[in-house]
This record gives C-alpha cells, structure tokens and sequence, in this order.
C-alpha cells in the first residue's frame, strides 16, 4: 500500500519547493520516499558512495595489519546487519518471504565472497592497484549479462575489454618490464568477476519486484556468515586482544557504519533507480578515489606505467558503460534529425 501523501510544510515552511529542493527536504524531514526521490539525486548518492568505498581501501590496508582480512569482513558485515535490519526492519519485515531470502542470499554469497577474496589479495597489493584491479568489474558486466540473460555485449564492449586488458598488462610490468602479476593482484581479479556478476544479479532481482532493502539486510546476513566460514578456515583463531586496540575502532566505524551500513544501502536502492549502465559507471570512479587516498595517506607512488595502467582501465570502463548512447548519439548527429527517435530508443537499450 502506497504511503498517503505528506505536507512538508508540516516540517518546514521552505519545503514548498519543486524537483530535487523538495526531494532534499523530505529527506531532511525524515519522510524518505524513494519512489519520488530523481534520479540525480540517486547519482549523487551513488557518487558519494563510490568515494567512501575509495577511501576504505586504505582504511581497510591499514586494518589488515591489526585484524586478518576475514576476521575483519566478518566483523563489518556483522555489525552492519544488525544496524540496517535494526533501522529499516519495519519496512522489510513484510518482505521476509522465500523468495526475498532466496534473492538475499545470492547477492550475499557473491558480495561477501567477493569482499573475502578482495581483501586477502589486498594483503599483496597496494590499495591503488586493488581499486583500479576491481574497477574492472564494469568492463565485465556486459559478458556476464551475456551469460546470465543471453544479450550479447555491443562492438563498444569488446573495445572496452581490449582497453581493459591493456591496462591489467601495464599493471603486471615490473621495473625491468618483466611480465607477472602478484597473487594479491590476481586474486583481486577473481573478486572484479564475483563483483560483476552481483552487479548483474542485483539489477535482476529489483526489476522483478522484489524490496531491495528486504535483500540488502539478507545480503549482509549472508556475506558476515561467509567471511566467518572463510575466517575459521583461512584465518584460524584470532586474539580478542586485538579488538582493543583503538585505531581498529576508527576503522570499523568506517567500514561498518560508512561502507556497509551506509554505502551498500545507498548502491542497491540507487542502482534500483538508475540504469546500470551508468551507475557501473558512477561507482568505477571508487578507483579514482582510492588512488587519490593511497598516494596523499598510503604514501602510494604512482609512475608513468601505473599511470598509464589506471588510465587505460578507467578508459575502458568509460567506453563499456557510456560507448554505445554516444555512438548512437553521433550517428543522429550525422543523419540528421529523423534519427532522433531511433537514437533514443538505442541509448536506453544500452543503458538498460
């Protein structure tokens, strides 16, 4: 049952504004409405989440030398579930049915799986050639809708895999141009495809109806249990100790309040939202902001070849999420404005 409609100027006399002001102000009062929520807001948010999800990395790096890396995811996931099941459960206590914990827990497996796997191979990398590693996610996502719904990948994303390839190679260059990827770097890639195909599944499961906020709180159930079974089977016992120390404190703040509890919230109702397409490519830009955080709080340092690396990756990922409405736009541009119509129709078929 829809919500009845609510007078904002209950709450604030300068709520009586249109578009995005009146969508800020029922956020700001507390009546969060998704439904009447634009979708540049949605942008926004996913943006902000991307450079949340860009400074964890570090935040993460420096965790790992106090807590091991499944230890650590099962602490965030934990944590996190109980605070989004806790302020959201009114809303997802209807949708606990079968089908919703059918969903939730796919979407657990390959997130927690991934987040698992991501971070024992962060233990071997640096933070920048983790995020840019995981990046390349967004080139995937085509080949692997191919595989799960059977829609072939545009000439656009075999481009983008070509660029994306290119870069994975100037990353793998040692000093001597040796060529060889660490296993840090190797698993981060086993984590980009478990992260592609979340993506994938995520987009599937909201466009048939089922609450994402009902399979976000399955999703972090699912992915603490992971990270726990990963845990005591990679990790062994861990020391209590630990958990004393105070800079793990401010990290987990971070990675549960801020990149679980908040970001995951944020990614799954945006990407209900916004096509994804382009919020693939909104949360690439989580590399750009790893980068930035590794080389101003890590002390990373980025040379030309790295640079070149990222470069190619990030190009790649621009080409694979935004390629395909772009041709299409210069094809109308060129036949002149009877293209328009079939131009339109183009670009949401590659966004959708």
């Amino acid at each position: 049952m829809a919500n009845p409609p609510i007078s904002l100027r209950q709450f604030s006399p300068k709520c009586d504004v249109q578009g995005q002001k009146l969508a800020v102000c029922r956020i700001i009062a507390g009546v969060i409405n998704e439904k009447d929520i634009p979708v540049g807001v949605w942008k926004l948010a996913l943006a902000g989440a991307a450079a949340i999800w860009g400074g964890s990395f570090v935040v993460i790096k420096g965790a790992l030398d106090v807590l091991p890396p499944c230890w650590l995811m099962f602490v965030r996931f934990f944590f996190a579930a109980l605070i989004v099941g806790a302020l959201f459960w009114k809303r997802v206590r209807p949708h606990m049915d079968a089908s919703h914990l059918r969903a939730g827990a796919v979407l657990g497996l390959l997130s927690g799986t991934a987040f698992v796997v991501q971070n024992i191979g962060l233990t071997d990398t640096t933070p920048g050639r983790n995020a840019f590693l995981t990046a390349t996610y967004c080139v995937m996502v085509p080949f692997v809708n191919w595989l799960v719904a059977r829609k072939r990948p545009g000439a656009t994303n075999l481009v983008a895999a070509a660029l994306g390839i290119l870069g994975v190679g100037l990353l793998s260059l040692g000093d001597d141009l040796s060529v060889g990827l660490g296993w840090g770097d190797l698993l981060t890639l086993v984590s980009a495809v478990l992260f592609a195909f979340h993506i994938v599944a995520v987009a599937r499961f909201s466009a048939s109806g089922h609450d994402v906020m009902a399979m976000t709180v399955v999703q972090l159930a699912v992915s603490s249990a992971v990270s726990l079974v990963a845990a005591v089977l990679v990790d062994g016992a861990v020391d209590f100790a630990v958990f004393l120390n105070p800079s793990l404190w401010g990290a987990l703040f971070y990675l549960v309040i801020l990149s679980s509890a908040v970001c995951m919230v944020v990614q799954n109702l945006g990407q209900a939202h916004v096509p994804p397409a382009p919020a693939s490519l909104i949360l690439s830009l989580e590399s750009v902001f790893a980068v930035i955080a590794s080389v101003v709080f890590y002390g990373e340092v980025v040379t030309a070849r790295l640079a070149c690396g990222f470069a190619c990756i990030f190009v790649a990922v621009v080409v694979s999420e935004v390629g395909a409405p772009a041709l299409a736009w210069l094809r109308s541009r060129l036949s002149g404005g009877d293209a328009i119509e079939d131009t339109v129709a183009i670009a949401e078929e590659a966004d959708a």
